[in-house]
């Protein structure tokens, strides 16, 4: 849709953003749903001109973010949240083999969502995060196995995964696979494998609104009667500004992708080498098969949290991987399961240029003030000595 245009370098994110796993949009995606929210308001199930008007923005925005996934607008639908998605996603591929079983696959770095709907125990992954091959193909020999899910790549720690030949074994083995894509899309290409694809409109500069695409041939169906919206897979259609705002997001980033992983590749070799020449830490993932804008390393005798406010008392913005939901800390599931240091962990999700256009100053800068910022915080917890 039509909107002013908006000059990304003067509307960035806050000085010291690293932290973009949820945000900020793009500017051009906050430009459009700020223009949407007047033209395209309305319920797009509606007849009359206004819902109608919404529909065709709908229809429009759909066709770009099918493209995104490659995939037919047919085949796509549009939830609140990537784990609304992911939960959907592998419950319809569980419905549609219901006779065969309801047993399901997946790797012990998988999201939360997905470890807690399968409630079995995961493949297990090496150091790095990455899912041990032999066991996968041992898994997929499980009675009453229903679907396989896994990760393009780990959104905590950047390893990806060996996705074609995971993916080859799970047709070989007769088994549904639902690839998660939700912390790549935009960042690293993406490729076709997987009978259900998921990602987030968030990994792209967009709003965070689940992705879900069901491919041809697809055995997949959910229980319960046929949802109205969004090809039978929602109660209710999505808010079509946020829509919009997530293609045009999509738009703007995909042509500068590479470019810019690239430069956030080359801008993650800096802190991982900063972060590792820190007494007592330790840098987690595959340094090399990673996703360009990822990095998570934990600091032996401190709290990520308490890190975490250090760096922000420093204007540094980052996450950290030891926090649950609630207001109870407890390690990392993914760290845990690699075997690796799971407290006071820092995680670093660096935003796309046109967000961030200072992102290398802002890792220059947690580069220069790692050091110090570990060390008080180990001064604070009187652990500095040990």
């Amino acid at each position: 849709m039509a909107h002013t245009p908006v000059d990304p370098s003067t509307t960035p994110a806050p000085d010291g953003v690293l932290d973009a796993s949820r945000g900020p949009l793009h500017p051009l995606a906050r430009a459009t749903l700020q223009a949407a929210v007047e033209a395209a308001w309305a319920d797009p199930t509606r007849r009359h001109a206004p819902g109608r008007a919404a529909r065709a923005h709908l229809d429009t925005a759909r066709g770009v973010l099918a493209g995104a996934l490659g995939v037919a607008p047919a085949q796509l639908s549009v939830h609140a949240s990537a784990e609304e998605a992911l939960a959907l996603g592998l419950a319809g591929l569980r419905h549609a083999r219901r006779r065969v079983g309801g047993g399901v696959l997946l790797g012990a770095v998988e999201r939360s969502v997905l470890l807690l709907e399968a409630g079995e125990d995961p493949v297990p992954v090496d150091r790095v995060g990455r899912v041990d091959r032999d066991a996968w193909r041992a898994g997929l020999q499980r009675p009453g196995l229903a679907a396989a899910a896994v990760q393009t790549a780990n959104g905590e720690v950047g390893t990806r995964q060996p996705v074609p030949a995971l993916a080859t074994a799970a047709r070989d083995a007769g088994v549904p696979l639902l690839v998660d894509a939700s912390a790549s899309l935009g960042r690293d290409p993406l490729g076709p494998e997987g009978e259900v694809l998921v990602a987030d409109a968030a990994s792209f500069g967009g709003p965070p609104l689940g992705l879900l695409a069901v491919r041809p041939g697809a055995r997949w169906s959910l229980p319960g009667p046929r949802r109205e919206a969004e090809h039978g897979r929602a109660l209710a259609p999505p808010w079509v500004p946020l829509v919009l705002a997530a293609a045009e997001a999509w738009r703007q980033t995909e042509a500068a992708a590479p470019a810019d992983a690239a430069q956030a590749r080359a801008l993650v070799d800096d802190l991982r080498e900063a972060a590792a020449r820190v007494p007592d830490v330790q840098v987690a993932g595959d340094p090399l098969d990673r996703l360009p804008h990822v990095v998570t390393f934990s600091a032996l005798f401190t709290d990520g949290e308490a890190l975490v406010e250090e760096l922000a008392r420093r204007g540094l913005v980052v996450a950290s991987g030891s926090a649950c939901a609630s207001s109870v800390l407890r390690a990392s599931h993914v760290l845990t399961a690699m075997g690796v240091l799971s407290h006071g962990n820092v995680r670093v999700v660096l935003p796309l240029l046109s967000v961030a256009p200072d992102r290398a100053a802002s890792v220059a800068r947690l580069c220069a003030e790692l050091p110090d910022a570990v060390h008080t915080v180990r001064r604070r917890m009187g652990t500095a000595e040990l």
